[in-house]
């Protein structure tokens, strides 16, 4: 295909503003899809993301329109898959903005437009849901012009839904975004901007060709993590694979190798052929982190087996997936995951329960920190009960992120509040039209659990939210652990800064004496730091009347009786176990 006739866009907007629904109409309109075989939501192949209403794996298309080549990237709109947003970025020579003309400019499309210019991106704004009665269009167009510095002509209107304005939209897209420039005759090399991994034809990427080509049987090189393979098969998505023979400069399609696992092919990496090798490395390939890490433990041991052999299976095509066995006195054999975010978390999860039918008890989440002991040596810890003892630590860093709020000018007093609360800084205030931009940073540990309920709480819903990961900072940080009947529970362990560890104890404790059932002995919930206790509660014990079958006689009858049951309960205190639900291992996720 020649290289003029083709045009590589993505879109790109805060969740839910409509993205997938406008990519549904374009390949209708295109005549890519026909309408007996159209369903919502079309690219979001997931169960998973129709039901929540997000995408979370992109999807590439190839659509054609009036002799040209149009290749989509419908990207996910979520903060923690933002380095997959910004690869596909990488893949594209424009982006169609889309913001929702009733809620306006969101954190999360601030965001992306950065990454689309740090790009040099041809953005094309579109005001999509003007035929909702809550749009606005005035205010949200001032506000888009305020971001971009467009003209009011340069925002196209549409309805995704009914389909309206989208015709325009492609027109744009032929009009206004440039053609690739990667030279044909060079040598090859491919970003490859996503890779998963099918059961049975293993893994698959999908790569834009910067320059040269790829054809079926060249032997390809990973230049980041050394694999090589061979292209079996490659094509294009129309959405479904459709082969060719070759893939040439300019051109977006699909790889299916030989390679086991997306660890040998991560996002972000460049892919050159042994026929035609090219040495020089696309910018921009990072490895993913994960910095936020929870433990599943199986409800019965015996799925120990079947929940590691699910776990190593998800981890094929999601190379951000990290996991390691973990054992807890209380909970038994388990694996700790580390994810990119809690959303991450939440769909592995979910995943994990449905695909592989498991009963899972999830850990508190937490983050990972760096201690530098007195030895000198540096450790990385993913859990509070990991941390050596306090004799031998030097300094403990956390880590801090970087974020951004957008919320209307009413709302920044208790937007603040929460920011100081959670121990954060404001950094900044600036104002987009009706809308407040508040820049912070803040100790990522204390945003995991419930920062995103409260702040749309505080805001009734109107604010969005949006993060990076900026370093690690020493803090005085202690680790408070719980006793349950004198026991203590790793599992429960967590690292809090000196000055909310108090309170941080006395919530738990309360939330604990709300979950865990009563037994028939007192039971004591107790928290923490070091061997110094800091809060105490006491789940009271069932009182049986044992004397109901006692009818008159002398009162020592009864004394008896009452005194042969103390007895046995102070046996049973001794030797009773204290059986924790799985709900007490998520009393930090709790609302109160």
């Amino acid at each position: 295909m020649n290289q003029d006739h083709i045009r590589n866009f993505c879109i790109i907007a805060h969740i839910d503003h409509g993205k997938s629904t406008l990519a549904d109409r374009m390949l209708e309109l295109t005549g890519t899809v026909q309408k007996r075989d159209m369903k919502s939501q079309l690219l979001d192949s997931m169960d998973l993301e129709r039901e929540k209403g997000i995408t979370i794996k992109l999807a590439p298309v190839r659509m054609r329109y009036k002799g040209y080549d149009l290749n989509l990237i419908d990207t996910p709109g979520h903060v923690d898959f933002s380095y997959e947003v910004s690869r596909s970025l990488q893949a594209c020579e424009g982006a169609i903005l889309v913001v929702d003309a009733s809620q306006g400019i969101q954190a999360q499309t601030l965001a992306n437009v950065y990454l689309a210019m740090a790009a040099n991106l041809t953005i094309i704004p579109v005001l999509n849901k003007i035929d909702l009665p809550a749009a606005d269009v005035p205010r949200v167009s001032a506000e888009v012009i305020n971001l971009l510095g467009c003209k009011v002509e340069d925002i196209l209107m549409i309805s995704a839904k009914t389909g309206q304005g989208v015709e325009q939209v492609l027109d744009a897209v032929v009009e206004n975004i440039v053609s690739p420039r990667g030279d044909a005759m060079a040598t090859t090399r491919a970003l490859i901007f996503d890779s998963y991994y099918d059961d049975y034809r293993g893994v698959i990427l999908y790569v834009r060709v910067v320059d040269g080509s790829i054809k079926k049987t060249d032997v390809i090189e990973m230049m980041a993590t050394g694999a090589s393979g061979v292209a079996l098969e490659v094509g294009s998505l129309n959405p479904v694979m459709t082969p060719g023979s070759e893939l040439t400069t300019g051109e977006i399609g699909y790889i299916v190798t030989n390679l086991r696992t997306t660890r040998d092919a991560r996002v972000g990496d460049t892919v050159t052929t042994r026929r035609s090798h090219n040495d020089a490395q696309l910018p921009g390939y990072k490895l993913v982190k994960p910095f936020v890490y929870a433990g599943f433990f199986p409800v019965s041991n015996d799925d120990y087996q079947d929940l590691k052999d699910a776990v190593e299976r998800l981890s094929l095509s999601d190379s951000a997936l990290q996991f390691e066995p973990e054992n807890s006195p209380v909970l038994g054999f388990g694996v700790r995951i580390g994810f990119l975010g809690l959303l991450h978390m939440d769909i592995v999860r979910e995943r994990l329960e449905r695909e592989y039918n498991l009963d899972l008890v999830v850990t508190n989440p937490s983050t990972d920190y760096h201690v530098a002991l007195t030895s000198g040596d540096e450790l990385d810890i993913k859990s509070a009960s990991e941390l050596p003892d306090v004799s031998r630590v030097r300094e403990i860093r956390e880590p801090w992120i970087k974020g951004e709020i957008v919320v209307p000018k009413t709302y920044i007093g208790g937007v603040m509040q929460l920011i100081i609360n959670k121990r954060g800084r404001q950094n900044n205030l600036s104002y987009i039209d009706e809308q407040a931009l508040i820049s912070f940073e803040a100790p990522l540990a204390n945003l995991l659990t419930d920062f995103y309920d409260q702040l749309k709480s505080v805001t009734s819903g109107y604010g969005s939210f949006n993060y990076e990961l900026d370093n690690y900072r020493a803090e005085d940080l202690v680790r408070v652990d719980f006793y349950v009947a004198g026991e203590i529970i790793d599992a429960l362990s967590v690292m809090a800064h000196r000055t909310e560890s108090q309170r941080l104890g006395r919530e738990i404790v309360d939330k604990l004496k709300d979950v865990i059932p009563r037994q028939n002995f007192q039971v004591s919930l107790q928290a923490a730091i070091g061997g110094k206790f800091i809060a105490r509660a006491d789940l009271s014990a069932y009182r049986k009347d044992v004397t109901t079958g006692l009818y008159g006689g002398d009162v020592s009858r009864k004394k008896k009786v009452l005194a042969k049951q103390a007895k046995g309960k102070k046996r049973m205190k001794r030797f009773g176990k204290v059986d924790i639900p799985s709900e007490a291992f998520t009393v930090m996720l709790k609302r109160d």
